[in-house]
């Protein structure tokens, strides 16, 4: 299928979810888009593409820009409005069942995107590695004035990373961090960037067992 679709004239849709295509037939057909002027729409959903194939879509995405849906493990991707061709201020992809591998997708499309400013992944099937992704990436972008990642599986090692990402922003006013698991010592590290964050007006912090310590952090660096 890599090799037809590399060649392919004719072809604009092709669905090959549930075929358990794995890491090498990932890696087939994202070659085959870099060649590809054609095809605008592919679904992969339920197969096993892993990191490392979304990777490839991703890269293989940088120079194609006539696909403009993707779905790798959940909902349909919107490319265009992910890196900014279709320009939209903000996009809400919560609760789309959305996995690591679209994560994967979304952090390197809105890299360069130029116009987005509300981005909510939250209540997917996210790791957090791949919450962090999106963080990191924005650390460098600078333009999200509010960022939804609740229930992402965020631990109090990536909470110490988001802390260092707000401490450094001067446009974040909405964060959303429900239902994650920052216990104590990432509302510590919250509490030490809200210090210095002259910004920040929303912080969703609920459900996420920060204990009596958390919350006096908290709570002290409101003072």
């Amino acid at each position: 299928i890599g090799e037809a679709l590399a060649v392919n004239e004719v072809l604009t849709s092709l669905n090959l979810c549930n075929n358990n295509i794995h890491v090498t037939g990932a890696i087939a057909i994202a070659e085959a888009l870099r060649g590809n002027g054609v095809l605008k729409e592919l679904n992969l959903r339920f197969n096993s593409i892993g990191p490392t194939g979304a990777t490839a879509f991703a890269e293989a995405l940088q120079g194609n820009e006539v696909l403009t849906k993707l779905n790798l493990d959940g909902h349909e991707l919107d490319l265009p409005k992910l890196r900014g061709t279709d320009p939209v201020e903000s996009l809400d992809l919560s609760s789309e069942y959305l996995g690591p591998a679209s994560a994967i997708v979304i952090t390197s499309l809105i890299a360069g995107n130029v116009v987005l400013t509300s981005l909510d992944v939250g209540a997917n099937g996210l790791t957090e590695e791949a919450a962090l992704g999106i963080v990191r990436v924005e650390r460098q972008r600078n333009m999200l004035t509010s960022l939804g990642l609740h229930n992402c599986g965020i631990g109090p090692t990536g909470a110490a990373e988001i802390a260092e990402y707000v401490s450094g922003s001067a446009v974040l006013t909405n964060l959303d961090l429900y239902g994650n698991s920052i216990r104590a010592e990432g509302a510590v590290a919250l509490a030490s960037a809200l210090r210095v964050n002259g910004v920040l007006t929303d912080l969703q912090l609920g459900n996420n067992r920060v204990r009596a310590e958390g919350a006096a952090a908290i709570a002290e660096a409101l003072r």
